[in-house]
């Protein structure tokens, strides 16, 4: 079983239908009850949950507090090499770019995972471009050779693998694996995707399911808002998240919600930009939250301060704090490339200042192996 078998046998059209037909009644219904399923939380998503937002919002602080507590954990991505082969049309890495190229040696990974942990981070993300050929498997291992003495918590955010690869990874230190679809709109996501390993939509969307076979505690999923209608592309999010779910009880589900970032390139003008405005953001947030009570939700430095100090009391439970995009961004390549732009550019401290402001506790750690 796979869960493109479940993708494949959605009817977008009923799905416009159901959402566009929903009534701001039948969402008052769904707000009094004390578990939403896919329908209910599909009829979340629509204009008429837009209108009842304020009471969705504040079911879901509810919900949140209920799971989470006040407890908001920090992380940091650390970029060590930006080679790639796809043509991905909204990325800075992307293969045609003529951006410039680095990988990370090790004593330069040691310098940067140093200069992470000097913040208090504990919990940090490495991330590479997508080639083989530059990070094989052998140079992520040798990465987490060095990262994760250092850290209590190290997620891989790299190209997918193999279920013989991930198991290799996490007897080599990994605990967890982030990879995001882009898009479950397989026609979209052959559009955006013009080149590469990465215009397999299928072997992407089996990931997740293969690093969980291979003993992965934690998986983080998400959707770049904005390629596609959000509203399908959420309610996809949430259905794989509930799979993995279901199928992966003990295992930690995580849910990101990166929305699309301009940049300018030679593809830029193949982008068909769908907007998600900032109440959008806030229902689509709440519904996977009320949908999705146990997963945790996780809100990027692509939002800006003001609006992530904002969300706090709603219902996320990640930040990332002090981030860097470029490759070495920390210690060793400050004037490099960023994969997209950041919004918000405060220090951990700083972030460990507005967390507090909200009324809640920034949490370094809450992981650990043995």
């Amino acid at each position: 079983m796979s869960f493109y078998k479940t993708i494949r046998a959605l009817d977008d059209s009923y799905l416009i239908d159901m959402v566009e037909n929903t009534t701001a009644l039948e969402v008052e219904v769904l707000l009094s009850q004390e578990r939403i399923d896919e329908k209910g939380f599909l009829k979340l998503l629509s204009s008429a949950g837009s209108r009842t937002l304020e009471k969705m919002a504040q079911k879901s602080r509810k919900e949140s507090l209920n799971h989470f507590g006040k407890a908001i954990l920090l992380y940091s991505p650390i970029y060590i090499s930006n080679y790639c082969v796809n043509r991905c049309i909204y990325c800075n890495f992307n293969h045609e770019n003529r951006i410039d190229r680095k990988i990370l040696d090790k004593e330069e990974i040691r310098k940067e995972g140093e200069a992470v942990r000097e913040t208090g981070i504990q919990h940090i993300l490495i991330l590479t471009g997508e080639s083989r050929t530059h990070t094989p498997v052998s140079y992520i291992e040798d990465a987490l050779d060095v990262l994760v003495p250092l850290f209590s918590s190290v997620v891989l955010e790299v190209y997918p693998l193999e279920e013989d690869e991930y198991r290799r990874l996490i007897k080599a230190g990994a605990d967890g694996v982030t990879i995001y679809q882009e898009s479950y709109d397989e026609a979209v996501y052959d559009k955006v995707h013009l080149a590469g390993p990465k215009r397999n939509y299928k072997f992407r969307l089996d990931a997740p399911e293969r690093a969980l076979n291979a003993g992965a505690r934690t998986i983080s999923l998400g959707a770049l808002l904005g390629l596609a209608d959000w509203r399908l592309d959420l309610f996809k999010l949430g259905l794989h998240a509930k799979y993995l779910s279901n199928r992966y009880p003990d295992a930690e589900i995580g849910l990101s919600l990166p929305r699309i970032k301009r940049i300018e390139t030679s593809e830029t003008e193949k982008i068909d930009y769908h907007s998600v405005a900032d109440r959008d953001f806030v229902q689509m947030m709440c519904a996977l939250r009320l949908f999705l009570p146990f997963c945790s939700i996780n809100i990027s430095t692509r939002e800006s301060a003001y609006f992530r100090e904002k969300l706090i009391p709603i219902g996320i439970n990640k930040m990332s704090g002090g981030v860097s995009t470029e490759v070495g961004g920390y210690a060793t390549n400050k004037n490099g490339c960023n994969q997209f732009e950041i919004a918000d550019r405060s220090s951990v401290e700083d972030v460990m200042v507005m967390i507090e402001k909200a009324g809640y506790q920034p949490i370094m750690k809450d992981w650990m192996a043995l």
